[in-house]
Formats: C-alpha cells, structure tokens, sequence
C-alpha cells in the first residue's frame, strides 16, 4: 500500500468518526430548550433577536463571527481580530447563507452547521476535518440588498 493509499484510509476513517460524532451531537443539541432546526438540519438557537429587515442570499453582509469545533476549538474569529468581515452571502457555506437570512440587522444567533451545510469531506484546516460540525455565534452589524 503506498504513502497515499494510507493517507486516503486514514481521512476516510477520520471523515467517517467526525460524521458520527457530529449528527450525535446535533441530535442531543436539538433537544435542548431554545434550538430549532430548519428542513436542511441547520440548527440555530436565538442569542438576541432584534425587529427589522433581513438580507437575502444576494445581500453583502457584514457580521461579527467566532467559529468552534462541536470540542470547542475555535478556528476564526473576527471578534478576537476586532474587525468584522463583509461579504457577499451566496458565497459563503451554505449554513451561513440560510442560517444570515434568518437574522434581521443587530440580531445574533448561534449556528450548530453539520457538515453537508458546511464543508463536507473536505480537509480544510487542522481544525476543521473532513465532515466537521461547526458553531458559529454570529452578530449581524449591517446588509446591503
């Protein structure tokens, strides 16, 4: 077996525990108080809701966002950079750009993104694995339609 066969074993079997764990998560976090979960799966808890307008998938967004593995390995964060990010909504994972259009401007919620809304099978990072679930608690400052 070559240095890649093994390579490919070893993601597959990581991609594989990364999934397991991540759905067992989703399916005791939907149970607590306050979580909803849309059709997709995408789960999200509301940490403060505000009245008013939301964006769309075409919407620019600029938000506040701090991401963690389901074990709490934070992965990025604008709020510890202090500088939000803006950027057009319909080029983001796909749990970001359900999970925004739900937010009117100044409302922050939590998302709880399994990995087929977030980045599958891909290893992007050393800390986000192939089939990750990722939590992002994120802060809606401003859109533009």
């Amino acid at each position: 077996m070559s240095i890649a066969d093994i390579l490919f074993q070893r993601n597959k079997e990581k991609a594989a525990k990364n999934l397991q764990e991540g759905q067992a998560f989703l399916e005791e976090n939907k149970k607590r108080t306050g979580v909803i979960e849309t059709s997709t799966g995408l789960q999200y808890e509301v940490l403060q809701y505000n009245e008013g307008e939301k964006p769309s998938a075409e919407s620019t967004v600029t938000c506040h966002y701090h991401g963690t593995t389901i074990n709490g390995v934070v992965f990025d964060s604008s709020v510890k950079r202090n500088v939000p990010a803006t950027f057009p909504l319909n080029r983001v994972i796909k749990g970001w750009t359900e999970g925004l259009q739900l937010m009117p401007k100044g409302s922050k919620f939590r998302f709880f993104i399994p990995p087929h809304l977030a980045y599958g099978e891909r290893h992007v990072s050393a800390e986000i694995q192939p089939n990750s679930t990722l939590i992002f608690d994120v802060e809606l400052i401003d859109f533009e339609i």
